[in-house]
């Protein structure tokens, strides 16, 4: 069991590092496999819906988008953390989850996200958390990925690292959705491993308000 922690911060091993990596150390400790994908500080393009990758299987743009799409396929679950910009998630990780959502509904034989676990982590100095954790967790719910909670939202506050260290409550917060995501992953391979088959998925239907 493997799951990948998206670093969607312009700092490596900033605010929001600290809080995967919480969660990565708690999924050790459970015996699941982190890894933490930092999207980095080069400019990501946001998706052109030129539709592309559904001819090729892969984003136009060759970037950090297809370098993760490629690995994706290894995760049985995601956490997406973003520092929150204006009440939102970065841009960049906007841009990001943009084309990486979109490329793998249209791009992929096998969906890399399809009923594997998700969950979204937020890190601001005092607020626009809620309105940002609102924003990623659309993406799980337009892709069929169940979404794991924590005790509270999964958010931590601080301007720097060390402040979010003192943030008791949230970093508890984000220990708890660790062992969750792990008990998840658990069920799901048990259930994989009684026979529990997945549901019968049908050809998506698209439609709109026009007459």
């Amino acid at each position: 069991m493997k799951v990948i922690l998206v670093n969607g911060s312009p700092h490596e091993k900033g605010c929001t590092y600290t809080a995967l990596n919480e969660i990565a150390r708690t999924l050790n400790k459970e015996n699941v496999e982190a890894e933490i994908f930092w999207i980095g500080t080069k400019p990501i393009a946001g998706c052109i819906a030129c539709r592309k990758c559904g001819q090729t299987g892969q984003c136009v743009f060759q970037d950090n988008v297809n370098e993760f799409r490629k690995i994706a396929q290894t995760a049985g679950g995601f956490i997406f953390g973003s520092p929150v910009h204006y009440a939102a998630a970065s841009g960049a990780l906007t841009s990001f989850m943009d084309r990486v959502f979109f490329s793998e509904m249209l791009g992929s034989a096998e969906n890399a996200f399809y009923l594997k676990p998700a969950a979204a982590v937020l890190s601001a100095r005092r607020a626009g958390t809620t309105a940002a954790f609102d924003q990623l967790n659309k993406y799980f719910t337009i892709s069929e990925m169940p979404i794991i909670s924590s005790r509270y939202w999964n958010m931590v506050h601080g301007a720097k690292p060390e402040d979010v260290l003192q943030d008791l409550e949230g970093m508890q917060v984000m220990r708890i959705l660790g062992r969750n995501m792990a008990y998840f992953l658990r069920c799901k391979e048990a259930g994989a491993k009684a026979g529990v088959a997945l549901p019968e998925r049908e050809e998506i239907m698209m439609t709109n308000f026009i007459r």
